[in-house]
């Protein structure tokens, strides 16, 4: 099951690239867009963190059966992790890219500059310029607040399952410290952080792919023997 990032969607190089993989392997394999993200309709500003952990748990509940390797970028990331808290029966094995857990409370709400603050504090949404998209995205202040509820990376000692993390130490959006922060910050003793010296933050180049996809099916396969 792939969760994508914040202002991404279902139909991005890692998510489609996954699907083909798990194909060929005869593996399951789901991907969705979030409220508000991609072909799922919504207003954006009325996004949370609450209500795309809902929409990961009710695609796990509705949409899937038996264990679940569940790979998390960026924002994907702190959804999985929060799919292993709420569902540990069924969350078996994890794989991050560039995660991104309480991104909103660590990363993004210290950076924000006294302008952003000042907008936040009037109007509620700050629009921030992105390199990914030509539309600034929409910072609202519901987003930062919202997410203190499900900050998860002091409550991580419960997630047993083997976790792989892949990072690139060139990535501007989520610093690759944030994952050793996270490996440190898991129960489990079965993880292992590979960092990508000229990754960026989408590690979607053609080597970062096979890489990724070689990952999920070595872990997928390790799941199922047991």
């Amino acid at each position: 099951m792939f969760c994508g990032g914040f202002k991404s969607d279902m139909t991005g190089t890692k998510a489609l690239a996954l699907e083909a993989a798990c194909r060929a392997e005869g593996r399951a394999f789901v991907r969705f867009d979030y409220y508000a993200h991609g072909a799922s309709p919504g207003d954006f500003e009325k996004g949370t963190i609450g209500r795309w952990k809902e929409d990961t748990l009710a695609v796990i509940d509705e949409v899937t059966e038996g264990s679940l390797v569940i790979v998390g970028s960026s924002m994907g990331g702190w959804m999985m992790l929060l799919a292993a808290l709420e569902r540990p029966d069924r969350v078996k094995g994890l794989v991050g890219v560039a995660a991104a857990p309480d991104f909103t409370q660590e990363l993004m709400w210290p950076e924000l500059s006294d302008e952003a603050r000042v907008a936040l504090a009037r109007d509620g949404v700050w629009r921030s310029p992105s390199q990914y998209s030509e539309d600034p995205y929409p910072i609202t202040l519901q987003l930062i607040e919202e997410g203190r509820n499900h900050l998860v990376l002091h409550r991580l000692d419960s997630v047993r399952c083997p976790v792989r993390l892949l990072h690139g130490m060139r990535d501007p959006d989520v610093p690759w410290r944030h994952s050793v922060r996270l490996v440190e910050a898991l129960g489990s003793t079965d993880v292992t952080l590979e960092l990508i010296k000229d990754g960026d933050h989408r590690l979607s180049t053609p080597a970062d792919i096979a890489r990724l996809t070689t990952t999920v099916e070595t872990l997928c396969r390790e799941v199922a023997a047991g």
